[in-house]
């Protein structure tokens, strides 16, 4: 069944009232004006628009038609598009096109889809002449600011109903390849292994002064971003870090002063592993437990950390021990973890 929107007849107009406001509105009447053999009869038809005299409105595929003054029928047929593929085709290659429809504005680059000279043919049942006569004249009128306000009744009048319009930009849009739920389910592939030697050098990046932009800080997040590309090429997996770690990771890598030095020297001596070890105390389990409280007689053991004196050894949740020793009131980390607590209590006692 066609399609077809019907709207209550318009009230009478103040005076000065205007008729179409957006630009697709107008070149709707351009296009009724530059068919009109009279122009005497266009004045009429909008008198007749602005003293409400025709009836309700309807729109369907190819025409409008309202009844004029409760006694004669006016009908404006309107031509097809020529290319619906075409227009389709336009729509869907820009985003923003299908977005500002919706949003009740048409871009100036889907023009052709308005009627020009020929493509309206204004049908009447009353006596004049007139080509249009003032009824269908006033229905034209009337009808700018229908489109006003939905550009999608255009198309409408053009051939296609809105419900259908989208249904087509949707097929059209719709994506080729592998389903997404599909891609998911296989996983991360791994990414290529490539040594060193087989990656370009990076280059400083050059940034220009700029408003807002500060210079050596691009040039820092550029350099940054070249080396963990590095790191995910040559070892195949980078660890996700919050926040904090990375900008402490910062800081570590590229000589930055954040005034958290522990902190940065701790991820110097072991990444993201080393710091939460500086951060965080937990429980491990009751095998380090046991292991430890064997190898360091005499160390005071609260959670994941044993101290003597100014030294002190942390048990870190990779497994290792992180050497520590005191000073200005607070643990400052010594040196890399050691897999075994003696190990790692030498390093201590080497930085004491």
């Amino acid at each position: 069944m066609t399609a077809a929107k019907g709207f209550p007849a318009f009230p009478p107009q103040r005076a000065g009232a205007r008729f179409a406001t957006s630009w697709w509105g107008r070149a709707w009447l351009k296009a009724l004006e530059d068919t009109s053999l009279d122009h005497t009869l266009l004045a009429k038809g909008r008198a007749f628009a602005k003293t409400g005299q025709l009836g309700p409105i309807t729109v369907s595929e190819g025409r409008i038609a309202a009844v004029a003054s409760a006694e004669y029928s006016a009908v404006v047929h309107i031509s097809p598009l020529p290319d619906w593929d075409r227009f389709l085709e336009q729509v869907a290659a820009k985003a923003g096109h299908l977005a500002a429809l919706l949003d009740g504005d048409m871009p100036y680059d889907l023009v052709e889809l308005l009627p020009g000279v020929g493509d309206l043919e204004p049908d009447c049942e009353c006596p004049d002449w007139g080509h249009p006569c003032k009824h269908a004249a006033a229905l034209c009128y009337q009808a700018s600011w229908l489109l006003d306000r939905d550009p999608f009744l255009l198309m409408l009048m053009r051939g296609m109903d809105k419900d259908d319009l989208l249904a087509a930009l949707q097929q059209a849009a719709a994506p080729s390849g592998t389903p997404v739920e599909e891609a998911y389910a296989h996983g991360v592939p791994p990414l290529p292994r490539l040594s060193s030697a087989e990656l370009p050098a990076a280059e400083p990046l050059e940034v220009e002064p700029a408003p807002g932009v500060d210079p050596a800080a691009m040039r820092v997040l550029a350099a940054d971003a070249a080396l963990r590309a590095r790191e995910l090429l040559t070892s195949g997996a980078a660890a996700v870090l919050t926040e904090y770690h990375d900008r402490v990771r910062l800081a570590a890598v590229h000589d930055l002063d954040i005034g958290l030095p522990a902190a940065v020297q701790s991820w110097r001596y072991g990444g993201a592993h080393a710091l939460d070890t500086l951060t965080t105390a937990w429980t491990p389990p009751k095998q380090a437990v046991a292991r430890a409280a064997w190898q360091l007689p005499g160390f005071e053991a609260a959670r994941n950390r044993w101290t003597l004196g100014e030294v002190q050894l942390r048990y870190g949740k990779d497994g290792r021990w992180y050497p520590f020793v005191a000073g200005d009131g607070d643990w400052h980390p010594a040196g890399p973890a050691e897999s075994d607590p003696a190990a790692a209590l030498a390093v201590a006692r080497g930085a004491d």
